[in-house]
């Protein structure tokens, strides 16, 4: 495992010998981190909270760390000897990988001496941000194609780690493999694969090519048919070679699309290969495609199968950043927690001050979930009496509920340093995702002009916030 301690920006280090030349590296700090709203932003679906955890438990600096820093020529001695015995003894609550989660949600709160704390930031963002970025987007394609989706992106991805970790979100989201040997390999997963345009041109002829492809994996024999022409040469070449295999006594896997008009082809190609007999064999269509493609292949009628996506979801070509923020929540002294509050011209850039809960709100009868609560730290809910809820910002928007159920969303990932969750398979995390998934109208997960899923705050949070505005605003704080 790589030491990741100096994945880091620059200012966290400058900040941290503030902090330590000020008496402050160990005053007790919490943070969180959230998204804003986008407005491609439906929902998210949490992940990178695996690998963060692995970071925080492995953070150390190494001696060519420090030699390193020390070669900057802007740290002191005894700040670069603190540095060499740090490790980070914080904890973090979070929710569960899998989890759908919404703008201004803590996804998760860093509570941790101040220079441990600040540290991190810029790592745990890079893991959370770009992991629950493919796997929302992952998430969409999947729900748009109604299973079957394969990620294909390693070639297209923004680096090996890009690939290699948006492989991992990717099946969180849905996908039911990868052509990633790494990542099928790390995290133990299906990986899938066949040929490229490049093998039937390095044969004679296309048949050719076929045939020696189905000698050499005659089960499981899915074979390109676009290098050419597709309905002329492809896909009669292609069922020459799998009446062949069934004479040998296999039985052909199917055959891919990689371009052109593929609602027609896909649909002309069935009817050639169940004309031949072959009604079990599968059409897999590949080539730029993401979730708005495949709904309007679908609503063409494609007979398409299977789905190899590779480029818009390894990099959410739509929205290639999550934007996911870390904003300090509190400090504490003596004990005593302080809540924290940054203000901004633009209101939605105000944050949430103070250690919080998230719950969400289920409907007692049907099960759906109705809204998001942000509560503070402990706020107990009576959960037999109504509970009225209230727009943060446009706080005439009500709604009370009855008959409710509450479920906190998030639980402790580290405890002084050490993990007290155990790493899950990749599709039992998906497995939950889906289980939650299930439980939120259509309504809200659409593609096109969804609902709004309501994301409120607690009087007692809303009030301490409007108190902290207005004590800046006259000058208070």
């Amino acid at each position: 495992m790589r030491n990741l301690t100096l994945l880091t920006d620059l200012y966290q280090l400058t900040m941290g010998q503030g902090y330590f030349t000020e008496g402050k590296s160990e005053q007790l700090a919490a943070f969180d981190v959230f998204f804003r709203p986008n407005k491609l932003i439906t929902y998210s679906v949490a992940a990178g909270l695996e690998q963060a955890a692995e970071y925080l438990e492995d953070l150390h600096f190494e001696d060519e760390d420090i030699a390193y820093l020390r070669s900057l020529g802007i740290f002191r001695e005894d700040y670069l000897a603190y540095l060499k015995k740090l490790r980070f003894t914080g904890d973090v609550t979070a929710v569960r990988e899998g989890e759908i989660v919404f703008p201004y949600e803590p996804i998760l709160t860093v509570k941790a001496p101040m220079i441990e704390a600040q540290l991190v930031e810029t790592a745990l963002l890079t893991f959370v941000n770009h992991q629950t970025l493919i796997a929302s987007k992952a998430a969409k394609i999947c729900a748009a194609a109604g299973g079957g989706v394969m990620e294909f992106g390693l070639r297209r991805a923004q680096g090996p780690d890009a690939g290699i970790y948006g492989a991992r979100a990717a099946i969180i989201g849905g996908c039911v493999g990868t052509s990633n040997v790494y990542a099928g390999k790390l995290f133990q997963v299906p990986v899938s694969g066949t040929m490229a345009h490049s093998w039937v041109m390095n044969f004679p002829t296309e048949l050719e090519a076929f045939r020696a492809y189905a000698k050499n994996f005659p089960e499981g024999c899915l074979l390109l048919v676009d290098t050419y022409d597709t309905l002329k040469s492809g896909v009669p070449n292609a069922i020459k070679v799998f009446q062949e295999l069934r004479e040998a006594g296999f039985e052909p896997k199917g055959i891919r699309l990689d371009s052109g008009d593929l609602a027609y082809l896909s649909k002309e190609a069935r009817k050639m290969l169940d004309e031949a007999g072959f009604e079990k064999a599968i059409i897999c269509a590949s080539g730029d495609l993401d979730e708005n493609s495949v709904r309007s292949l679908k609503a063409q009628g494609a007979r398409i199968d299977s789905w190899g996506i590779g480029t818009k979801l390894i990099t959410s070509a739509d929205m290639p950043a999550l934007g996911g923020v870390y904003k300090l929540a509190a400090v504490f002294e003596n004990g005593v927690q302080i809540p924290k509050i940054k203000l901004s011209n633009t209101t939605e850039k105000i944050t949430n001050p103070g250690l919080k809960d998230v719950y969400r709100i289920y409907d007692g009868k049907s099960g759906m979930a109705i809204a998001d609560y942000i509560t503070r730290e402990g706020e107990k809910i009576d959960r037999e009496k109504p509970l009225t809820i209230f727009h943060p910002l446009d706080v005439w928007k009500k709604k009370t509920l009855r008959g409710f159920t509450l479920r906190n969303l998030r639980s402790p990932l580290v405890e002084k340093g050490k993990r007290v969750r155990e790493s899950l398979p990749l599709f039992e995390i998906h497995k939950y995702f889906e289980s939650e998934y299930a439980r939120f109208w259509e309504e809200y997960t659409r593609l096109d002009m969804p609902h709004i899923y309501k994301v409120d705050l607690s009087d007692e949070l809303h009030a301490l916030k409007k108190q902290m505005v207005n004590s800046f605003g006259k000058g208070e704080a």
